[in-house]
């Protein structure tokens, strides 16, 4: 016989919503015989079990096939979809509004987009890094929608994973429109499928909000569908194009504005009982970098501190306080994580990205950098790819190969050094994940990376560590710094580069020496024209080597030769001497008089000697060095020629044209025989001989070799090279002084845009060009015109150079002299008069240019014509 099953209505179900009870009406049955019952769905109180007879019953009553003994009966109630919930219907709930709020420009624009009617593009995904308000963006436009009454279904997903949508899918589904109840996925897309419209049907406006999408991956066949009446909005950190599509489109969410940064933290102050004053709370914006979730914490331990602004401020800028000692005990605004953390779990899925564990090690890198922009050589260079290689994070979310090879073997072999392709990709997985931007049409900008990012990724550092990456990026700078420097954005990228490694690790750029990359940035600074900075630059370094490596370390040393250098170039040529002239003996000291070091000091103590007027003195001084150099190196070491080089320059400089002609004539054969015809200082002596032979009166003769010298420096050096145009503007002083005004005029002009494309606007080889080409322009004719080029430049020159700079106050002289030449003879008087006490302030009585200054004046206070010997050199 077999056992009677007994059928009864479920009494235990669970309440639902509106005071519905969940009924259980179909009974499938497991017999013993296979385990398998069929569910009979024609009738609701129709059984069978496999291998047994038919049997009915009513609920309450029993049922016996008799054909078998059943010895297991196990019966699952199935429930049955629910009643539709009236409209207006919210599943889940958006987070709180967040205190002190800020209303952003990123809120209208959203709320345009998703309240446009017709079928335009009705979704949008909320981009950008964590903390930056993506969430209260989307649950104030959620809000505001709700209550002005435009939607009749709201549904909050909280999208972290996969499970986590369908299981909210399903929550909708069953509340809306009879979702199976114990089928999920066909819940879910019986939900997804309900948003559709349908003809005839009733209109239902919806809004689906999925926040904070960790993977593209976990929206697979669950994107809401598009739909005139409906509207999706998502909220992540993801930037990839899976996110996108026809119905989507792809908003990126940025940082406050300081206006509104500043708002939030007076409000959020305010509504604490405290206030700061304004410069304060626009610092405190800017060192927080003007992200909503900093600020938010940042108020909040202000609060629980009772610190003032300027002490947290005082706190933040201490290199050793990490970013999770700034974080308040309880979170504000039922933040789940501190600041510190905010980030984490974005890298770890950055890292499982292709090029898998690659991106937490570049990361570091970046971390240490410009967060306004890094070249993309530099993090793509080959110390970048060694540090990824050595040190790429294992990705534990990825099946690992096995790897094995023979004992006998020993160690396994190295990885393989990671790739420029790598490289680039580790960087978009940090893209993606919002950790960085990354823009390659901006190559000397390529990479910014938010400055809290890179405090909290540094905080996660052992000193060994830190020490490593300082030293790895500095390298990486060093690889990627071209010489010469054709592209003066690159080398300025490079240099804001280097003060932000220097900001965050300077330590490490001195263990065990002066990192390379300190002296070119200073060189790179003198380079660009900024002398003056360059100056200041290494005054500074001059102070920190000595302070951490010892005054007789050979790298305070070689900044101290530096350091004097600039002064000159600053317009001190005789505090140049004086520095050079105390260093000298401690080289000497420490080094021995023929260290190369020694010998080059005393051929720049010469040189500086002669641009501080003693001209004799440098010849002197270089006629003694001569010996000494053929000495230990010999008479073709190419130092050994740039000495008689500069021999025949300070001679000529002296008075001694003809003489200057001469050596440079002698000097250039020994050149072309060392060194090549095409070596850069082969072609320097020709262009030095050419300038002689116009200064000993064969003006014509400069002009013809100036024009045989261009062809080849365009060929060896490129028609850009500072060289190439030096060569150029030569050429073109020398054709005026052939009496080819007009040419020179042409020419210069033609050379200036160039020099301003390659050199910039401020480089002094750029404001020597304005200078000659306003000289030229006067001496064509254009007397105003000549008035008006030097008016124009006067600014420029004591912006970059300084008041006293000697090329500023020659400026000054022309400028006055070609006042009095445009018929202005009483301003030519003016400013004649207040150049001289400057002259003598700066220069002496007793200086040449004082005596001309002098003699212009009283010229033009008789009302004279132009009188013969003003300075017309270049600058």
């Amino acid at each position: 016989m077999a056992r009677a099953a007994r059928l009864s209505a479920a009494s235990s179900a669970p309440d639902l919503p509106g005071g519905a009870t969940e009924r259980r009406d179909w009974l499938p049955l497991v017999g013993a015989a296979e385990k398998k019952a069929t569910k009979g769905r024609d009738d609701p109180h129709r059984m069978q079990v496999a291998q047994s007879g038919t049997a009915s019953a009513c609920l309450g009553s029993n049922a016996n096939s008799g054909i078998q003994r059943i010895d297991n009966l196990n019966m699952v109630q199935r429930r049955a979809p629910q009643e539709p919930a009236p409209w207006p219907h919210a599943v889940g709930v958006p987070p709180s509004r967040a205190q002190s709020f800020q209303h952003r420009a990123e809120a209208e624009e959203l709320r345009a987009a998703l309240d446009q009617g017709g079928t335009a593009v009705v979704g949008q995904v909320l981009t950008g890094m964590g903390g930056v308000g993506k969430t209260q963006l989307a649950a104030a436009y959620a809000r505001t929608a709700w209550d002005e009454g435009k939607l009749d279904v709201l549904v909050w997903v909280t999208a972290s994973t996969r499970q986590a949508i369908v299981d909210q899918y399903v929550k909708a589904g069953r509340a809306l429109c009879r979702g199976d109840p114990d089928d999920a996925d066909e819940a879910a897309h019986t939900f997804l499928a309900w948003l559709l419209p349908r003809a005839g049907g009733r209109t239902c406006r919806w809004l689906v909000v999925l926040d904070d999408v960790s993977d593209p991956d976990d929206m697979r066949d669950l994107w809401p569908p598009a739909s005139p009446h409906g509207r999706t909005l998502a909220t992540t950190r993801r930037r990839d194009a899976a996110l996108t599509g026809d119905d989507r489109r792809m908003v990126e969410v940025g940082l406050f504005t300081e206006a509104e940064a500043v708002a939030h933290l007076a409000t959020s102050l305010s509504a604490r009982s405290r206030t700061a004053p304004a410069a304060e709370l626009a610092a405190l914006a800017r060192e927080l970098g003007r992200l909503p979730l900093a600020l938010s914490q940042a108020t909040a331990y202000l609060a629980d501190s009772g610190l003032s602004v300027a002490a947290y401020r005082t706190l933040l800028a201490e290199n050793s306080t990490r970013l999770a000692d700034t974080a308040p005990d309880r979170l504000p605004d039922d933040q789940a994580v501190p600041l510190a953390a905010v980030w984490t779990l974005s890298l770890e899925r950055a890292n499982a990205l292709h090029p898998a564990g690659l991106a937490g090690p570049m990361l570091q890198l970046a971390a240490h950098l410009d967060p306004n922009g890094i070249p993309h050589t530099v993090l793509t260079s080959p110390p970048t790819r060694a540090y990824l290689t050595a040190h790429h994070t294992p990705n534990s979310t990825a099946p690992q190969a096995r790897r094995w090879w023979p004992r006998k073997r020993g160690r396994p072999p190295a990885p393989a050094p990671a790739t420029p392709e790598e490289a680039n990709g580790a960087l978009r997985a940090l893209h993606r994940l919002s950790l960085i931007d990354h823009t390659p049409d901006t190559p000397h900008h390529a990479v910014s990376v938010h400055q809290l990012i890179q405090r909290t990724t540094r905080d996660t550092l052992t000193p060994d560590q830190h020490h490593e990456i300082a030293r790895t990026c500095a390298d990486a700078l060093c690889d990627a710094w071209p010489d010469p420097e054709l592209d003066t954005a690159l080398a300025q990228a490079l240099r804001a580069n280097t003060a932000a490694l220097t900001t965050c690790a300077e330590p490490a750029l001195y263990r065990p020496d002066a990192h390379p990359v300190l002296f070119r940035t200073g060189r790179s600074l003198g380079k660009s024209g900024q002398a003056a900075a360059a100056r200041d630059y290494y005054q500074y370094l001059n102070d920190t080597t000595t302070a951490r490596l010892g005054p007789d370390h050979p790298d305070t040393q070689t900044t101290r030769h530096h350091l004097a250098h600039w002064r000159g170039k600053a317009g001190d040529e005789a505090g140049a001497v004086t520095a050079l002239a105390e260093l000298l003996p401690d080289l000497v000291r420490v080094l021995g008089p023929d260290h190369p070091r020694t010998r080059t000091t005393r051929h720049n103590l010469a040189h500086w000697r002669g641009e501080a007027g003693d001209e004799a003195g440098a010849v002197t001084a270089l006629a003694e060095l001569l010996p000494d150099r053929i000495r230990v190196l010999g008479p073709d070491h190419p130092d050994t020629l740039t000495t008689r080089h500069d021999i025949a320059h300070w001679r000529g400089e002296a008075g001694d044209e003809a003489g200057a002609v001469t050596a440079f004539a002698e000097l250039l054969p020994d050149r072309i025989r060392v060194l090549g015809p095409d070596h850069p200082d082969t072609l320097t002596t020709r262009h030095n001989l050419a300038h002689w032979r116009g200064e000993a009166g064969d003006e014509a003769g400069a002009v013809t070799a100036f024009a045989e010298l261009l062809p080849d420096r365009i060929r060896v050096l490129g028609p850009d090279h500072p060289n190439t145009l030096s060569t150029r503007h030569h050429l073109a002083w020398w054709r005026g002084e052939a009496g080819d005004e007009a040419g020179a005029v042409t020419a210069l002009a033609e050379l200036l845009p160039d020099q301003i494309r390659m050199l910039g606007p401020d480089h002094l080889y750029t404001l020597t060009t304005r200078h000659n080409l306003a000289w030229w322009r006067g001496e064509a004719g254009d007397e105003a015109g000549a008035v008006t080029a030097y008016a124009e430049l006067l600014p420029d020159l004591i912006r970059m150079l300084g008041p006293d700079h000697p090329y500023t106050l020659t400026t000054r002289h022309n400028l006055a002299q070609w006042r009095g030449e445009a018929g202005d003879e009483a301003g030519a008087v003016t400013a004649y008069a207040e150049l001289l006490p400057d002259l003598i302030r700066v220069l002496g009585p007793d200086h040449p240019d004082t005596l001309t200054t002098r003699h212009r004046l009283a010229t033009w206070q008789g009302k004279a014509g132009k009188v013969d010997g003003t300075s017309q050199s270049s600058i």
